[in-house]
């Protein structure tokens, strides 16, 4: 049997025929004028070959619908201004660290003074010290920490965080925060709109009648709004009191990073700073508090936020990035200190889905003799993300890089341990949207300190996981799967 081909009939309009060949003609001409019209505007992002070509393809099958998918789901640039003078008085506040580490006796080995100049060429802050360094592991010890912060603040909080849940230890911070803002504290409280979708109103009240300033970044509201809090997402985690004492780091305010209420609570790592590194923790709360609100400082508070302190013992880098700066600092940064490693890479991330440039870093690390290790969730709260980063395994392995799966509940750490000279602890997954794509804050800390505690906890993480094998039995479908999950990196 021979199937006849479909043949529309003439319509006649306002007494004008409109025949099928016209009809066809016509609409592939505008599809040739609506795929050359995208494919214009993402080309002009200047984006990866593979990303770029990975839109084109996809919208080319969305006739017309195209345009509408790629303004709110598109990897575009944000432009937002920054705080350069604010900036300024951060890096005139930081003399007394830079005339201590003009003054350190020992000489910086030429490729660690190269990473600090890399440092602060894609971030603009300089290495800075803390007077005090420590890794919390677990939100009970992270919670417990931003009480006592909370509790011993003189003139301000502010604070920043993807997810803030109303739940028991969100209600507890907040009616901390309600304490403290009776006491004449100023706090400022920040939160992204997608990732605190939960805080309603009844919650936020009483926060805001004890006089607290409340903002959410990029919030969901028709016109400019929309489109960024699709995927310009603030992922950053951060809490200054004072403008001395700092925390950043993977742990979210929700009691699903809380150990003591929930047995299968995410297991993460958080980093607690005092001194003055603090600073530019401070610079970054700010920048995103002037941009969520509008509101300039008044230089009059200037001193207060950022206090003078002395210089420490503890080295550091506070790295921020975001689709506002095409530095792209975390990425770089990490990137280069893979390459440089002589000894170990020990990496440890919820999401794992790295750039080309990540994923040849690790490759080539381990095929020169460097003991390369991956540590990834089992299963993370995403399968697309999980499937994603199954797809790499075998790429790894072959490599020489050894892979495993933590086992015992949601890996949700960000951290990444070189040798004995780089340690970083952060908001960052290694994977693009982290890179690229999300707002996030990085600490780069060097010297031995902090790398042996990323160590030993990194040991510790190790005997709840299985290590992943060359030639272990997947079926196809999941193979299928896997790769099929890989296609989307780009845009995960």
């Amino acid at each position: 049997m021979i199937l006849e081909p479909l043949v529309l009939p003439d319509v006649t309009v306002w007494g004008v025929t409109i025949t099928q060949h016209q009809v066809v003609t016509t609409l592939s001409v505008l599809w040739a004028i609506y795929l050359g019209a995208v494919a214009i505007w993402i080309i002009l992002q200047k984006r990866s070959p593979v990303s770029t070509l990975l839109w084109i393809l996809t919208l080319a099958l969305l006739p017309y619908a195209g345009f509408g998918v790629y303004y709110f789901f598109g990897p575009q640039r944000l432009r937002r201004r920054r705080l350069k003078r604010l900036r300024s008085r951060i890096a005139i506040a930081g003399q007394t660290e830079v005339a201590r580490l003009k003054e350190s006796p020992h000489d910086v080995p030429l490729p660690v003074g190269q990473m600090i100049r890399l440092g602060t060429s894609t971030s603009d802050v300089p290495v800075s010290t803390a007077t005090d360094l420590r890794m919390l592991v677990g939100g009970g010890q992270t919670y417990d920490a931003f009480l006592e912060a909370i509790d011993g603040a003189k003139n301000h909080i502010h604070i920043e965080f993807y997810i803030y849940d109303a739940d028991r230890i969100g209600t507890l911070i907040r009616d901390r925060l309600i304490a403290k803002a009776r006491e004449g504290v100023t706090v400022r409280f920040l939160v992204d709109a997608l990732g605190s979708s939960s805080l309603g109103r009844r919650f936020l009240r009483p926060l805001r009648e004890a006089g607290a300033d409340v903002a959410f970044f990029h919030d969901v509201k028709i016109g400019r709004r929309l489109r960024p809090v699709t995927n310009f997402r603030n992922h950053r985690k951060i809490l200054v009191v004072d403008g001395v004492i700092g925390f950043t780091g993977g742990i979210n305010v929700t009691d699903d990073e809380d150990e003591r209420v929930r047995a299968d609570a995410y297991h993460d790592i958080h980093l607690r700073i005092e001194g003055g590194a603090v600073r530019w923790l401070q610079m970054v709360f700010l920048e995103d508090w002037a941009y969520s609100t509008s509101e300039r400082m008044d230089p009059a508070d200037i001193p207060a936020l950022l206090p003078d302190t002395p210089a420490g013992e503890h080295y550091l880098q506070i790295l921020s990035s975001g689709p506002d700066d095409p530095r792209e600092s975390i990425h770089r940064m990490q990137v280069a200190a893979i390459n440089a490693a002589t000894e170990r890479v020990w990496l440890t991330t919820a999401y794992f889905v790295p750039t080309s440039a990540a994923l040849m870093s690790l490759t080539l690390a381990a095929l020169r003799g460097v003991d390369v290790r991956v540590l990834v969730p089992c299963v993370s709260d995403s399968r697309v993300v999980t499937a994603a980063a199954r797809s790499y395994f075998d790429e790894l392995i072959d490599a020489g890089v050894k892979v495993w799966e933590y086992q015992d509940r949601m890996l949700h750490s960000k951290t990444l341990v070189v040798d004995d000279t780089y340690s970083f602890i952060g908001t960052a997954n290694f994977d693009q949207r982290s890179f690229v794509l999300n707002f996030e804050v990085t600490v780069l800390m060097y010297g031995p300190m902090m790398a042996s505690n990323l160590n030993r906890q990194f040991e510790m993480d190790l005997r709840k996981s299985m290590r992943v094998q060359a030639r272990r039995k997947v079926s196809p479908l999941r193979r299928l799967g896997d790769a099929t999950a890989r296609l989307f990196s780009p845009v995960l």
